[in-house]
């Protein structure tokens, strides 16, 4: 009779310096991935195919959840500020209000963190259980950059898809403010909607619009390396999952504030 001794997991411990050289590997690795996935845009051959099937599945994939999740924020955000307008009297700038907020800050961020939470992670566990089957080996053998096929599409198709989501959000959010604003405040729609596009301006766009390219870029990017360089079978692949999900979801709040600080320093408002 065969007997199979199972080992206790063994935590390995790693010097501060090897820890740092990981680290500082890591960041090396994502850059470079980056930079590729966007040099490839220039280099032929082109998969238009494969941008397509992926913006099918980024982009309307999750047009529920960010459907949902921006009318309600829409709402809440009109629920949440009711009762401080009103004290001053203010309550029909409730518009002007739920309108900046959205375009500006949480349309974009929320946006990117459903997408992040949905696709990111899907771009990971898809990539990382084809490096463990060796799928991107065979392709590689076969003449095929796996940078190229799989990577670039993601990164192009989920920068162009977020950029449209984000708008989708913000008009549902709207719309959200204004259920709130027409059952529960007794405002007229017209005077809503009058302060809310009043209230808009160049920079508030520009800042709205900026922002999910760069957490779109940021998603894909993050997903398609923690996919690339999963290792240690499907434990490898499940690890790499929560790690993509963490890190882009992290990496978009960071830079929000930089990019936030960024435009009001640059940008004139008045």
């Amino acid at each position: 009779m065969l007997t199979v001794a199972v080992l206790p997991n063994r935590m390995e411990l790693k010097s501060p310096t090897e820890f740092v050289k990981e680290n500082v590997k890591s960041v090396q690795d994502y850059t470079l991935l980056a930079a590729q996935s966007v040099a490839n845009l220039f280099r032929k051959p082109f998969y238009f195919a494969d941008m397509v099937q992926q913006a099918d599945l980024i982009g309307v994939g999750s047009l529920p959840i960010v459907v949902l999740t921006g009318f309600f924020t829409g709402g809440v955000l009109a629920l949440q500020t009711a009762n401080t307008l009103q004290r001053f009297g203010s309550i029909n700038l409730i518009g002007e209000l739920v309108a900046t907020s959205m375009v500006r800050e949480l349309g974009p961020v929320l946006t990117g963190l459903m997408v992040a939470g949905r696709n990111s992670s899907g771009m990971a566990s898809e990539l990382g259980s084809m490096v463990v089957t060796e799928q991107i080996d065979a392709m590689r053998a076969l003449g095929t950059d796996p940078m190229k096929k799989l990577v670039t599409p993601r990164v192009t198709a989920t920068v162009f898809m977020l950029f449209f989501l984000s708008v989708i959000s913000d008009l549902v959010g709207l719309a959200g403010g204004l259920m709130v604003a027409k059952l529960f405040l007794s405002l007229d729609a017209r005077t809503y909607w009058t302060t809310a596009w009043e209230s808009l301006v160049f920079q508030d766009v520009f800042m709205g619009l900026l922002k999910p390219t760069l957490f779109g870029f940021i998603i894909a990017t993050v997903g398609c390396y923690y996919g690339i360089t999963a290792r240690g079978g499907t434990q490898g692949v499940g690890r790499a999952t929560t790690q993509a999900v963490v890190t882009a979801s992290v990496l978009i709040l960071v830079a929000d504030f930089f990019v936030t600080k960024l435009l009001i320093s640059v940008l004139t408002y008045k």
